[in-house]
């Protein structure tokens, strides 16, 4: 009652004063009717309720004051209705104690008409309740509300079969449709307060408790008046349970006139589900019983409805449950099932129709979920979905089989046609992604198996498909159709891949150093990491005999962690042993995309008590290009421990160079496309020539690769080039085999010298 204002309360006591005397009262015997008790005290219990109940509507429909003298209405029209059903009520006991001291006198009476009035308002009332409280409801919780209000009704028309019974009985009269009329009522009550139970009430908590209770027990009480009517008397205790009952409703009535809970409604609670559960079997306990004992046609009927609206959400979940059985839950495609149930049927089993099967993978999408997070991407996949099925035709069939994994059937489509669209699914690909602020670009790679030539089958159509894009993976072609030598090359793809998992894991993998020379001074200052593969069977394996399968794996990000872990204990080896050389170590665009590599890598530069300079990181020009943000994100940290940035292949991206203006670089590494011709080609050694000039305009240095000979490299001199590396200067060795090297070129300089 805390709502209440202060004013109002004090009317609360009195009314609970007054209900409480007359309670007491009646439970005190006495000889017959009590002037006192059945007159005096329980007028004035009911007339303080109908005080209560029209304080609390006039609270209601006069609002309150905001802070800017409005009036703000938090009126509730059932609260109106619900004060006029107790007045009205109320009226009908009134006139029953004026005409009637001890008996009843003649029926129906003005006190009928009024009785009816309070079932009439305060059904209305509830409507409102319950109207309020399904509003933008879901359609099971409406019908939970529905199957409740049948259950209770069925129920309580067996109970009052007797009354039902004697009243239909009776020769067509007022009388008659009187004592119809309350029954009836009764049974709209009980359904009313069952429909309002199932949807958990417009409220939470005592103000909800205190309406159902209240209509319970008036129900109950009029159920057992129904029941045996010529037993009743006035003055028994019968008459408390409907001032109790009334007692009840008033305070409902008077906490709903206060303003209205600002708080959330919470999930319903287990009553509310319990409610449509308990009417079901209500009903069909009706229905039993109306095969054993005669039970009134209204009870059989509702009972049947209980039954038939409580399958209507069953049929639906059944419904629902097939499609999400078929559907896949993240991007609303057809699932894994859906696709191997469908394709038989699209095949055209025993027609001459072509069809063609693609399988597409997305390339490195492990790298996003590892590096970015499998909220990203999802997203990344929810887009690639929709991006796929705007490039199809509505005839074909698009299914995401899980992962990163999408199958396509295409209808009536041969080889050009299948090769036509996968192109076409390329390119839809190719646009960027925009996920939260950050720019993705992803491909794909795409295996095709063609109907009936290759495959007769879902099952056989799928494995080839499979083989095809692997064979796509890993000639980076983008697409391929599978061919018969394509089942050779998938074992051996399979074998691969497994070695090197193991390969990583027992520490296979090695680092060759190759030297880089300063060509002002002929010093060596630095060298490049370079992986290497020590394959137990195949030999030393170069990166380009693996590397492309490491990305396919998933695995860059461990090959990564472990080639910066060797190369900077060889730096720090090399500190102690005197001879501090800068390592730089080549980093794919899918390492670059983790968030995490700056904390990383300084983590691993501070625990071997090394300066940050000591590490140069090469990125690939086509990183910068395509993702200019996020590598100024992931660059700008590095920079700022101190890591030096080098562009590696400079001049193959054949874009904008704005990025060298933005991006935090210390290096470019002129690709060896540029250097290689450039002594037999003028045009190429200006390029050289102009590329030095730029880096040198910018602050930053310029680093030769693939220096062969010496006329490259007395040109790459005379132009003032910053460093260079390549076979003329040292092929890449181990460590060991590079301190030999850098031990006999100072011999070589000290001899020299001494000359």
């Amino acid at each position: 009652m805390s709502a209440v204002p202060l004013r109002w309360r004090w009317s609360l006591w009195v009314m609970a004063g007054l209900v409480l005397a007359y309670v007491i009262g009646l439970m005190v015997p006495d000889s017959g009717f009590n002037p006192f008790v059945d007159g005096f005290l329980s007028m004035a219990s009911e007339w303080a309720c109908v005080a209560v109940c029209w304080a609390a509507a006039y609270r209601a429909g006069r609002g309150r004051r905001t802070g800017r003298g409005r009036r703000e209405g938090h009126g509730r029209p059932e609260v109106l209705l619900a004060a006029a059903a107790v007045t009205a009520n109320t009226l009908g006991d009134t006139y029953e104690l004026i005409q009637r001291e001890t008996s009843f006198a003649a029926y129906p009476s003005p006190a009928d008409a009024a009785y009816l009035l309070f079932y009439i308002l305060f059904l209305a009332s509830l409507m409102m309740l319950v109207r309020r409280q399904l509003r933008g409801s879901t359609t099971s919780l409406v019908l939970d509300s529905v199957v409740g209000s049948l259950g209770a009704a069925s129920l309580l028309a067996v109970l009052l079969t007797p009354a039902l019974n004697t009243a239909a009985a009776n020769p067509a009269s007022l009388g008659t449709v009187v004592a119809i009329a309350y029954p009836m009522l009764d049974l709209l009550l009980l359904a009313s307060i069952a429909g309002i139970v199932a949807s958990h009430g417009p409220e939470a908590g005592r103000r909800w408790m205190l309406l159902v209770s209240g209509l319970v027990i008036f129900a109950g009480a009029d159920v057992v008046f129904a029941l045996a009517p010529d037993l009743y008397v006035i003055g028994t205790p019968l008459d408390a349970t409907w001032a109790i009952a009334i007692a009840l409703i008033t305070l409902w009535v008077d906490r709903s006139g206060a303003p209205r809970s600002t708080t959330s409604r919470g999930t319903r609670n287990v009553s509310a589900v319990a409610v449509p559960a308990v009417s079901i079997l209500a009903g069909l306990g009706v229905l039993i019983l109306a095969s054993q004992v005669p039970v009134s046609g209204l009870a059989v009927v509702l009972a049947a409805l209980t039954m038939a609206v409580a399958t209507i959400p069953l049929i639906g979940r059944q419904r629902v449950l097939r499609v999400l059985s078929r559907t896949d839950d993240l991007t609303g495609l057809p699932n894994r099932r859906a696709f191997y149930a469908d394709v038989p049927g699209r095949l055209g089993a025993g027609d001459s129709r072509r069809s063609a099967l693609l399988l597409l993978d997305l390339d490195r999408f492990k790298e996003v979920n590892d590096s970015l997070g499998h909220d990203v991407g999802d997203r990344l996949l929810v887009q690639v979905g929709v991006r796929l099925a705007g490039a199809l035709r509505a005839t074909d069939l698009l299914a995401r089989l899980g992962g990163d994994e999408f199958g396509v059937l295409l209808v009536n489509s041969g080889h050009d046609e299948a090769v036509a669209v996968a192109v076409k699914l390329r390119a839809a690909l190719a646009e960027p992604f925009l996920l939260e602020g950050i720019t993705l670009h992803s491909s794909a790679s795409m295996g095709i198996a063609v109907h009936p030539e290759q495959g007769n089958d879902v099952t056989a159509l799928m494995r080839k498909a499979d083989m095809a894009m692997y064979k796509a993976k890993s000639t980076r072609s983008g697409h391929h159709v599978y061919q018969s030598d394509d089942d050779s090359h998938g074992d051996v793809r399979l074998r691969t891949l497994q070695e090197l998992r193991t390969a990583i894991a027992d520490d296979e993998l090695e680092l060759h150093y190759q030297p880089k020379v300063d060509l002002a001074t002929g010093d060596v200052q630095g060298v490049e990491a370079l992986v290497r593969w020590n394959h137990p069977t195949r030999g030393l394996l170069l990166p380009e005999h693996f590397l492309d399968l490491v990305e396919e794996a998933g695995l860059m990000h461990a090959l990564t962690q472990i080639v910066l872990n060797k190369a900077l204990d060889q730096a720090a080896l090399w500190t102690a042993q005197g001879e501090p050389l800068t390592i730089a170590v080549n980093l794919s665009a899918s390492s670059l995309v983790d968030r995490d590599l700056p904390d990383r890598v300084g983590a691993m530069i501070d625990s071997r008590g090394l300066p940050a300079s000591v590490l140069t990181l090469e990125v690939t020009e086509e990183f910068l290009l395509n993702d200019r943000e996020r590598a100024r994100d992931i660059l700008t940290r590095l920079r700022a421990l101190g890591v030096r940035i080098a562009v590696d292949d400079f001049g193959t991206g054949y874009s904008s160079l704005a990025y060298l203006r933005d991006l935090p670089i210390d290096e470019l590494k002129l690709d060896q496309s540029f250097v290689f011709p450039m002594i037999n080609d003028e045009r190429a050694a200006t390029l050289v020539s102009s590329a030095i000039a730029l880096a040198h305009s910018l602050g930053l240095q310029m680093v030769a690769e693939g220096v062969e000979n010496s006329v490259a490299y007395n040109e790459l001199v005379r132009f003032g080039c910053d460093s260079a590396q390549g076979y003329l200067v040292s092929r890449p060795v181990p460590a060991g085999e590079l301190d030999v090297w850098l031990a006999d070129r100072k011999v070589t300089a000290i001899v020299r010298g001494a000359s």
